[in-house]
C-alpha cells in the first residue's frame, strides 16, 4: 500500500487552492452581516450545493459506502423523509425567517418568546454542533492518517499521534478560508468541493466497474439490495427498536431533517444569505433532490466494494481494514492508479472540509449574534468583526480537541454523529413548532419543554449504552420523541396569562 509523489502533490495543491478560493470569493467584509450572512446576495443554486456539502459530505464519502458494505440499502429510505422535511421547512419555517432582519435561526425565538429562549437554544446548538462535528472532523482524518501510515517517517508514531496530526492539518486548512472569507467564502468553496468529491466518487465507481469480477450480484445474493424494510417487529416495543424500518426512516428522516434544516444554524445561516424568500425555498428543496442522488451513489459504491472484497467480514484477519469507515479509503489508497488516487483523496478531503468550515462559521455566528451582541448596546462593526474572527479560531481549537476523543472508537461515524444530533434536535424542533403553531405557548413553557425533551432523550440514548436497560428505540425515532415531549410539556407549563389570548 503506497501513495506516489504525484498524488501527494495533487492533494497538497488542492488544499492550497481551496484555501485561496474560499478566502478570495468571500470578498471584503466590513461587518458581521457580511461575515455571517454574505451580504444576503448569494445565488440560490450555490446555497443548495453548499447545504448538501455541509450536511452530509464529511460522513457520506467515508461512512456510507462502509455502511452499505456491512448492511443493505435501507439507509436510503431516510432520503424520502429528508425531501419531505425540506418542503415543510420551505413552506412554514422560511417565511418566518425571511421576514424582517433575522441574523440567526434563534433570533426568531427571541421575537416569539424572549431573549432567554434565544440564548438557551443557541447554547444547546453550540454543544450539539461541537460534539457532532468533532465526530466529522475525526472522520476526515481517517484517509490522511492512512496515508501517513504508509510513510516510513511515521513508523515510530502511535496511532493516536498520527490521527492527531491528521486532524490538526484538516482543521487548520478549513480555518484559513473560514477566517478570511466568512460564510460567503465557505459557500463558494463548498460549490467547488462538492464538484470535486462527487467527481472523485464517480471516478472510483468507474474504476470499480472496470474489474470483470466486480458486480452487484454478490450483494444481491446476500440480500443487500433490499431498499424497503417493512418489518413491523413482534411487538410495539420491538418495532421502535428495529433499525431503518420504512416508517422509522420516513418519519424519523422527516423530523431529523426538519430539525437540522429548520432549526440548526449550520444550515439556516446559509439560507439567510439568499436575496429573497423564493430563492431560499428553491435552495432547500433542490438540496433534498441532490441528497437523494448523492446517497444512492455512495451506497452503490459500497455494494460494489462488497463484491470487490468478496464480502469478507470486518473481523477477518485477511483484510487490512477493521472498521467499516476504513473500507473505501483503503480501496482508494491501495487500488486506484497514480494521479487518480490523488484526485479522489482530494475529493475526500473536500467532502469533509465543507462541513468543518461551515461549523466554524455557524458556531462563531451563534456565539457573537445570539450570546455576545444582545448584551452590548454600543458596539461598532470593526470590533464585532474582530471578535467574530477570534471566536472562529476558538471554535476550530475546540473541534480539534473533541475530535481527539473519538480516535479510539470502533463504530460507524455517520451513525454516531446523527445519534448525537438527534438527542437535542427534538427539543429544538419542538420549541420552534411551539412558536409557529401554538399561540398560547410562552417562554416559560418553551424552556421547560425544551429541557424536558433533552433529559428524556439523554435517558433514552445513554441508559441503554450503560447496560442498565435494553434499547428503547432506534435513533431514527429520537427527534420525533423529543418534539412530542417539548410540545406537550411546553403547552402544559405555559403561563395562565396566555391562556386567555388567541
Amino acid at each position: 500500500m503506497s501513495i506516489s509523489s504525484l498524488d501527494i502533490f495533487i492533494i497538497l495543491g488542492y488544499l492550497v487552492v481551496i484555501a485561496l478560493v474560499g478566502s478570495f470569493t468571500g470578498g471584503r467584509q466590513k461587518s458581521t452581516h457580511d461575515y455571517f450572512m454574505g451580504g444576503s446576495n448569494v445565488p440560490w443554486w450555490a446555497v443548495a450545493f453548499s447545504i448538501v456539502a455541509a450536511e452530509t459530505s464529511s460522513l457520506t464519502f467515508i461512512s456510507i459506502p462502509g455502511l452499505a458494505y456491512i448492511s443493505n440499502l435501507n439507509f436510503l429510505q431516510l432520503t424520502a423523509g429528508y425531501l419531505l422535511a425540506r418542503i415543510l421547512v420551505a413552506v412554514f419555517f422560511l417565511p418566518a425567517y425571511k421576514t424582517g432582519q433575522l441574523s440567526t435561526a434563534y433570533s426568531f425565538l427571541e421575537n416569539r418568546f424572549g431573549i432567554t429562549t434565544r440564548r438557551y437554544a443557541s447554547m444547546v446548538f453550540l454543544l450539539t454542533r461541537i460534539a457532532a462535528d468533532g465526530v466529522r472532523l475525526f472522520s476526515t482524518a481517517i484517509p490522511l492518517a492512512l496515508i501517513f501510515k504508509t510513510a516510513h517517517y511515521f513508523n515510530d508514531w502511535s496511532n493516536f499521534e498520527i490521527y492527531a496530526l491528521a486532524i490538526a492539518i484538516i482543521a487548520c486548512v478549513s480555518l484559513i478560508y473560514t477566517y478570511t472569507g466568512g460564510v460567503k467564502g465557505v459557500i463558494w468553496a463548498d460549490v467547488v468541493q462538492m464538484s470535486i468529491y462527487i467527481g472523485g466518487a464517480l471516478m472510483a465507481l468507474w474504476v470499480l466497474l472496470g474489474y470483470d469480477y466486480v458486480s452487484l450480484k454478490p450483494a444481491a445474493d446476500a440480500g443487500k439490495l433490499t431498499l424497503f424494510n417493512f418489518d413491523w417487529g413482534t411487538s410495539i416495543a420491538d418495532f421502535f427498536r428495529k433499525p431503518y424500518t420504512f416508517l422509522g426512516a420516513l418519519i424519523g428522516g422527516t423530523f431529523l431533517s426538519m430539525a437540522s434544516h429548520g432549526t440548526d444554524q449550520l444550515i439556516v445561516q446559509r439560507l439567510l444569505t439568499t436575496r429573497t424568500l423564493k430563492d431560499s425555498q428553491k435552495a432547500i428543496i433542490a438540496s433534498g433532490v441532490l441528497v437523494m442522488v448523492q446517497f444512492t451513489l455512495f451506497l452503490f459504491i459500497g455494494m460494489l466494494l462488497f463484491s470487490f472484497y468478496k464480502g469478507v467480514p470486518l473481523a477477518d484477519p485477511s483484510v487490512p481494514f477493521s472498521k467499516a469507515d476504513e473500507i473505501f479509503p483503503l480501496f482508494i489508497i491501495q487500488q486506484l492508479p497514480v494521479g487518480v488516487k490523488g484526485i479522489i483523496i482530494a475529493g475526500l478531503f473536500a467532502a469533509a472540509m465543507s462541513t468543518l468550515a461551515g461549523s466554524m462559521s455557524s458556531l462563531s455566528s451563534s456565539v457573537v449574534l445570539d450570546l455576545y451582541k444582545p448584551r452590548l448596546k454600543n458596539t461598532d462593526d470593526r470590533k464585532e468583526l474582530k471578535i467574530s474572527r477570534i471566536i472562529t479560531v476558538l471554535a476550530a481549537v475546540v473541534l480539534i480537541f473533541v475530535a481527539f476523543t473519538f480516535i479510539a472508537l470502533n463504530q460507524s461515524v455517520v451513525e454516531i454523529a446523527l445519534g448525537i444530533a438527534s438527542i437535542t434536535y427534538g427539543g429544538l424542533l419542538g420549541t420552534f413548532l411551539l412558536g409557529l403553531f401554538f399561540k398560547r405557548a410562552d417562554q416559560k413553557g418553551a424552556i421547560i419543554g425544551f429541557t424536558a425533551a433533552i433529559i428524556v432523550m439523554i435517558l433514552v440514548s445513554v441508559l441503554p449504552i450503560t447496560g442498565l436497560i435494553k434499547p428503547i428505540m432506534h435513533w431514527t425515532w429520537f427527534v420525533l420523541l423529543g418534539t412530542i415531549v417539548t410540545i406537550v410539556i411546553g403547552n402544559a407549563f405555559s403561563g395562565k396569562a396566555n391562556r386567555g389570548k388567541s
